[in-house]
């Protein structure tokens, strides 16, 4: 690539001109890398355009309006016209307007706003709004129970935490936002060429870009250095593609003096990469929506519980109260037992208030920290030849990756490396490209296999591998048929050719496939060397020949092939052809019938193995066919009418009677592990579907290549309907085929959705009678997604194991998943490597971006990078499965530690005249969730496994809990509060009933309050400690330590607390004097609290053991397996290549879009002096 200049946009017309589409229907693509030309001149700020240019002065200052018009996707809908007006370089004009500047945010702080906007965002957890309304209610004297700073230091650290995290993640987007916008280019200014900042380009600025220079803006190219006004666009940051696009400058510009030409039309929040972004949101998990209502129900059980025991004050106040005022004065605001009782309702909202204490979030805050740096150490997940690790990028998401149930995939450089490689050909009937050993004999090729020595050809691309060494020696030796098949390849494209350095070539192809098949024939002899508009200049084993271009047939979507007709050095006018062997073989000459069979066959070998097949034919033409038929192609290309269907007409006149040469097979190179990860993915449950801009053949080839579509599949639907009468025929004719009771109206689904239930509402889920796949374009799509439809196309694709979506816009791609988050109960998953893949990716749940040489722009914006989609798997069935297990056997044991601890107020309010008196002493009250029971909990939430990763791995239906909830839900919360009620039960009643009316052996009582209240918090915090050891799994040393130290701990703190010391020099603070050392001496007091701790835990114990038995659910036979394997290993299972079971052909495709042989042959736009460069080198 050379040099060009642009005009401040992002990528350049990307459809015709006076094309219309959607405003928001196509990515306006932002860090698009320009690869050839050596300038390149455009305006800034192009949108989908009409172009209307007045005047042309050399000064380069024009006025034109730019016309888009907003696409409509039903016929019903009008048009919508936005008329753009801008002065070409003429900023003050321009600003009138009122357009943005190009600087890009995707920062969600300023140093401003950050504190309130933070504050507001973290107060939607009811939780801390909760515990902020118990701050105000502390700050009456007349209610407040306990101090104030018990409840403003834990809140603070909350808060501070969370905004702490927030910020750190923000100046990270802040970061890369300022590398964007600082980005350096060149700008015309008042006449000169001056060097500015992107963020500084306008609307209407004329800008120049060189060779490899990002493109950051949306930008009408007005001219380049290249011939015919060409320019070549990667796109690899935008959509993961490799392969270069090629953009022509309107005519009316291309010839400026100095080549100059970008004008920037479209710029900042206005192009179309950042209109398809979406808004950057703040993602909650199913868990935090949980924990909201669980918490609205814990605020209304409490509310209960205070108004009983209000009502119970307000009861004993005026029928005993009242009359005991001589000892127990009212205060002087009280005037009777009712205002008591309301002053009471309040003083017991604040001592319960431990029914959610604030340490939960300071805790699960802690365990999603800690769970993401787990990630981001896992070694198995670092791509050692980019030194890329995995990157949590939130903590905030970890346990909703154990919860996925659907994968949305990019393909291009997700699924598959975008790397073409040239595997095997057929030639004449024989098949080359397999490996053999020295004895002949066929091997399987390896990194070990040796490698054909192409030394012979000084022009061989060094990075081209083949192990068959006989088609070298064929073409050594002139097989005739082998050169003529390779002198194919190396004339029937559309690539052009660089070459900077003497014998250096560079292809700049607009598909990855051309670009491999010039370089097989590159290497096998056969050099592509360079072309001008009328001729082809090829080196032959040696020796150059120059080609008379005489026509391009190009490639499109309906024909499926491509041909070139040239006039050799020998005079002889020969077509080449290659294209789908469907195709083709109605093609071929009658003689060629035993040819085409055997041919047939190798295809279908090459099916088996996965490979993109085509066909490669020639045909000698008669110099006077010639003739005619190029007045016949002329007066077509010149007709004003039809003139799409007269050019095939022409073309099929010339393609017939073709002689077969031979078929080649070439490999779309899956990223390592695909086939296998996805494999493993829906043994888990989670279906995959492929979310693509490509054309709907490559995208099922690589469907089928990464075992998302099997050949044993019941069946695979096709909706490509061109209305939404057509697309809704197409989804009930599938819906039948895979359930045809779901079309009647008995169908409980249907009665459901007859009944019309009110926003938002969940469609369950329906079971299949098989396996099936479904495949939908994006023009179909977008009327499958309308209002009408929408629910027919989400129950009709969720039937399917397997879905693909081909030809979609990225808007598109973020819609598809929203439809699946507003009528699904499920969590899903968007993964891509491209910027056309931001909206899906912020829209899902769970957004993982790919990192790698394809751009950065999906990873800036994602929860989760990744560097290969293989470690997909171990970040969902490990990390993501352990984060959710851990979370939940958190969620159970802090609810159920927490409900017995704050319960046994509730019981001794009826012992204590509802006085909203505490049963602990004030400083066990401090420390029981600070510290007695924070570091075993975390110990459990850091730690614990259920089973080891290979096990996680090897049986991925252990994931199937996660995705239905089954661990920790409002049921097991239901069976968190039941079970805190009974364990507060027991522990209160026991000691209370058995220490009643005791005394010691000395005859003194034992039945006092500050006794009581020691008995009772010591047994309280060893059954907590014990269920916390039942529920662990995995031990390790720190577990240990966390959960027995933490109750020894205790014991050293209470000798302490209640030493004589303290309670001599703090009289007023420390008030236990020498209770711990009386108490806790006596024989019975330890009997106490075990038959206490026996009696909390037995039920436990019994539940967990007769589950399994009687009960069990698919987990715990897959535990007891593996159980029994641990005891008795097994040797591992041997790995076995999965084929396929009958052929399945695929050609590759030459482009993306229709080819570009018209601009190659006109030479309108070719500048004279690149012409006569050209020219000189041919002479040459």
């Amino acid at each position: 690539m050379r040099e060009g200049v642009v005009g401040g946009g992002t990528l350049p017309l990307t459809l015709p001109w006076g094309a219309r589409a959607p405003a928001q229907k196509a990515l306006r693509w932002r860090s698009v890398k320009l690869t050839s030309a050596r300038q390149w001149w455009c305006f800034s700020e192009m949108k989908y355009i009409k172009c209307f240019i007045s005047e042309i002065p050399w000064n380069y200052s024009w006025y034109y309006s730019a016309m888009s018009l907003v696409e409509s996707q039903s016929e019903d809908r009008q048009s919508e016209e936005q008329v753009r007006y801008l002065q070409a370089n003429s900023r003050e004009l321009n600003s009138t307007f009122g357009y943005p500047n190009n600087t890009i945010k995707t920062s969600r702080y300023s140093v401003f706003n950050f504190l309130p906007l933070n504050l507001f965002e973290q107060f939607q957890r009811l939780a801390n709004a909760y515990f902020l309304i118990l701050l105000f209610l502390q700050l009456i004297p007349q209610i407040s129970s306990l101090a104030w700073y018990t409840t403003v230091i834990p809140l603070m650290v909350v808060l501070s935490i969370t905004a702490v995290k927030d910020a750190i993640d923000d100046v990270k987007r802040h970061q890369n936002d300022n590398h964007v916008n600082n980005r350096s280019v060149l700008v015309v200014m008042n006449g000169r060429i001056k060097e500015d900042k992107w963020m500084n380009i306008q609307v209407g600025d004329i800008i120049k870009l060189k060779n490899n220079q990002p493109v950051t803006a949306d930008v009408l190219l007005l001219s380049s250095s290249e011939p015919y006004g060409l320019t070549y666009i990667e796109t690899a940051e935008l959509d993961g593609e490799t392969n270069l696009k090629v953009k022509q400058s309107i005519s009316v510009t291309s010839n400026l003096e100095d080549n100059l030409g970008l004008l920037s039309s479209f710029d900042g929040p206005d192009t179309k990469l950042m209109q398809n972004c979406g808004k950057s949101t703040f993602k909650r998990t199913h868990m935090d929506h949980l924990l909201n209502v669980l918490v609205l129900w814990i605020f209304l059980f409490l509310g209960g519980m205070c108004f009983i025991l209000a009502i119970g004050h307000g009861i004993w106040e005026n029928k005993k109260g009242y009359y005991f005022q001589d000892f127990l004065p009212w205060e002087e605001y009280v005037s009777s037992s009712v205002v008591s009782a309301i002053l009471t309702f309040w003083s017991y909202f604040i001592i319960l208030n431990t029914m959610v204490p604030i340490s939960l979030y300071v805790s699960v805050e802690i365990i999603r920290l800690g769970n993401s740096c787990y990630i981001n150490w896992d070694r198995k997940m670092y791509y050692a030849p980019k030194n890329t690790p995995a990157q949590a990028r939130t903590t905030t998401l970890n346990e909703e990756l154990g919860q996925v149930k659907y994968v949305f995939s990019d393909k291009t450089g997700t699924l598959t490396q975008n790397i073409m490689i040239f595997n095997k050909c057929s030639i004449n009937g024989i098949i080359y490209g397999y490996g053999y050993d020295k004895n002949g004999q066929r091997v399987e090729v390896s990194e070990e296999t040796e490698k054909v020595d192409f030394s012979y050809n000084k022009l061989a691309d060094p990075k081209f591998s083949f192990y068959d060494n006989t088609l070298v020696e064929a073409m050594k030796k002139g097989d005739h048929w082998v050169h003529l098949f390779f002198l194919s390849l190396s004339l029937c494209h559309t690539v052009m050719s660089e070459e900077k350095v003497e014998g250096k070539l560079v292809y700049q192809a607009q598909s990855p496939d051309e670009g491999a098949l010039v370089t097989a024939a590159r290497n096998f002899g056969f050099v592509f060397r360079s072309r001008t508009s009328e001729t082809i200049m090829v080196v032959e084993m040696g020796e150059t020949k120059v080609y008379q271009l005489l026509a391009i047939l190009d490639f499109s979507n309906v024909r499926k092939r491509m041909s070139v007709i040239v006039r050799t050095p020998e005079d002889r006018v020969m077509l080449f052809c290659k294209g789908a062997d469907t195709i083709l073989c109605q093609l071929l000459h009658p003689s060629c019938r035993s040819l085409r069979d055997v041919t047939m066959e190798h295809l279908d070998d090459f099916a088996f193995e996965g490979l993109r097949t085509l066909m490669v034919a020639y045909r000698e033409v008669d110099n006077a066919f010639y003739q005619a038929w190029s007045k016949k192609h002329s007066e077509a290309c010149l007709s004003l009418e039809n003139r799409e269907d007269k050019i095939s007409d022409v073309y099929r006149e010339m393609e017939k009677d073709l002689m077969l040469l031979g078929a080649t097979a070439i490999e779309d190179k899956l990223q390592d592990g695909v086939p296998e990860t996805i494999t493993t993915l829906n043994k888990a449950k989670i279906k995959i579907w492929v979310l693509t801009g490509d054309k709907q053949e490559t995208a099922v080839n690589i469907a089928y290549a990464c075992n998302i579509f099997e050949e044993e599949m019941d069946g695979i639907f096709i909706v490509e309907g061109k209305n939404d009468e057509t697309v809704r025929q197409e989804l009930r004719l599938a819906r039948k085929k895979m359930k045809p009771e779901s079309l009647l109206e008995s169908d409980p689904v249907n009665t459901y959705l007859n009944t019309k239930p009110q926003m938002p509402f969940r469609i369950p889920e329906e079971v299949p009678n098989g396996n099936y796949g479904l495949i939908i374009n994006g023009y179909s799509l977008a009327y499958a997604l309308e209002g009408n439809l929408e629910l027919e196309l989400l129950r009709t694709v969720c039937m399917c194991k397997g879905v693909i979506c081909c030809r979609m816009t990225p808007l598109q791609k973020a819609q598809v998943v929203e439809l699946m988050k507003r009528y699904k109960e499920v969590v899903t998953l968007a993964i891509g490597d491209g910027a056309n893949d931001v909206s899906m990716i912020k829209a899902a749940h769970i957004g993982v971006g790919i990192t790698g040489q394809e751009g950065m722009q999906a990873m800036l914006n994602s929860d989760y990078a990744i560097s290969q989609f293989c470690y997909l798997q171990r970040l969902l069935l490990v990390h993501g499965r352990w984060s959710y297990n851990r979370m939940c056997k958190f969620l159970s044991y802090f609810f159920y530690k927490n409900f017995a601890f704050t319960l046994m107020h509730f019981w001794y309010a009826f012992f204590s005249g509802f006085s909203a008196q505490t049963v602990y002493d004030t400083w066990f009250i401090t420390f029981y969730n600070l510290v007695y029971t924070s570091l075993p909990v975390l110990s459990l939430s850091l730690f614990d496994q259920d089973v080891n990763e290979t096990w996680s791995l090897r049986f991925p239906e252990l994931y199937d809990p996660g995705q239905h909830n089954l661990y920790f839900n409002k049921k097991e919360f239901v069976k968190c509060l039941v079970r805190g009620i009974y364990s507060s039960f027991v522990l209160f009643f026991i000691p209370m009933k058995t220490i009643h009316n005791s005394v010691h052996s000395d005859g003194k009582e034992i039945s006092d309050y500050q006794s009581f209240s020691l008995l009772v918090q010591t047994a309280l915090l060893c059954v907590v400690t014990v269920q916390i050891a039942l529920d662990t799994t995995y031990w390790t040393l720190i577990s240990h330590i966390f959960t027995w130290g933490s109750l020894g701990f205790y014991f050293c703190i209470l000798f302490l607390l209640y030493s004589d010391g303290l309670c001599l020099m703090f009289p007023n603070v420390f008030q236990f004097l020498g209770v711990a050392r009386n108490t806790l001496n006596l024989p019975q007091m330890w009997l106490i609290i075990i038959l206490s701790v026996v009696l909390c835990i037995l039920p436990v114990i019994g539940y967990r053991f007769l589950k399994p038995l009687f009960w069990p659910a698919d987990v715990d036979k897959i535990m007891n397996r593996i159980h029994l394997w641990t005891r008795h290993p097994l040797l591992p299972p041997t790995q076995t290549k999965l084929r396929h079971t009958r052929p399945r052909r695929s050609a590759y495709a030459f482009s993306h879009k229709q080819g570009f042989g018209a601009l190659i042959t006109s030479g309108k736009t070719m500048k004279d002096k690149v012409f006569k460069k050209n020219s000189f080198s041919f002479k040459k």
